[in-house]
């Protein structure tokens, strides 16, 4: 684990593994890398490259205000080429998901292969439609209500815990409270980011969507989700994977919008296949 100076930030960077390289770009906004971690049982056959976004986790040195698209990616890709690689895969989970695509579009030359776990190219799903499933699935209109202002970036720093807590079981197939404590206790040091959070949802993401451009993504591209997920939920995925040219579609059963943490052994084993099926070849730096 390291920090790197990339452009005109700090960003925290952990490499790990040998193989061909895969990026992995963490959701939020106003999360970190801890939240892909369970993807670390691919190292036997990657390089692995989990890194904060600016703004974000324990990266550092720039504005809020900083943590645009340009930003983001290009910050990807400076990173990319100060590790020394070519080409390499990326996975992007939500949000992360969200600057994968971004990312794709803007640097098409720069990735060989594209894994969306849980993301979606249109932000409507997570503002509007997201707080209506909410309710829709059995929670308190006040519930609904916490993930509408949350989701829009309607809270302040002091209301993001409070505010989330209204509607976490919505993230999970089955949400397994003692699970999730035992990982915080026994795992890395989370920092979440509520500013990012915030900025993400009010200004970044509000309205934001690539829906017509998906047919310049070319590369290979695994669409993978949890089919219980209530921010991107299965019909968005199948709209995803119908609109990208070279895509597939893998639902995990009984698995939320991290299925990744409730079923790590099924969702690693689609990436391998997926890797495997779209003929990695070894990789030399370059």
């Amino acid at each position: 684990m390291t920090t790197m100076s990339i452009r005109d930030v700090s960003l925290f960077v952990q490499v790990m593994g040998q193989g061909y390289p895969v990026v992995f770009m963490h959701g939020g906004p106003g999360q970190d890398y801890t939240s892909l971690l369970h993807f670390k049982a691919l190292a036997d056959q990657f390089t692995l490259i989990f890194y904060d976004h600016r703004c974000n986790g324990h990266s550092d040195g720039a504005d809020v205000s900083s943590m645009t698209w340009e930003n983001l990616t290009a910050d990807a890709d400076a990173l990319r080429q100060k590790l020394g690689f070519d080409k390499w895969a990326v996975l992007g989970h939500s949000f992360g998901g969200q600057v994968a695509l971004e990312y794709a579009l803007r640097y098409p030359s720069s990735l060989s292969h594209l894994i969306l776990l849980n993301a979606g190219g249109d932000n409507w799903w997570v503002q509007e439609n997201a707080p209506e499933l909410v309710g829709k699935r059995g929670y308190s209109a006040a519930s609904a209500q916490a993930a509408r202002r949350f989701f829009n970036g309607q809270i302040t720093v002091g209301e993001y815990f409070p505010t989330v807590y209204k509607f976490l079981g919505a993230y999970f197939h089955r949400l397994d409270l003692l699970g999730i404590a035992r990982e915080m206790v026994s795992g890395p040091h989370i920092k979440f980011q509520p500013q990012a959070t915030i900025f993400g949802y009010s200004q970044l993401l509000n309205g934001w969507t690539v829906m017509d451009r998906l047919g310049e993504v070319h590369v290979p591209t695994l669409v993978i989700a949890g089919r219980s997920d209530f921010l991107f939920p299965p019909e968005h995925q199948a709209i995803l994977a119908d609109r990208l040219p070279n895509a597939r579609l893998e639902l995990i059963e009984r698995a939320g919008h991290n299925p990744h943490m409730e079923r790590p052994v099924e969702t690693i084993r689609a990436v391998r296949d997926f890797m495997s099926n779209a003929n990695v070849t070894a990789h030399s730096p370059g």
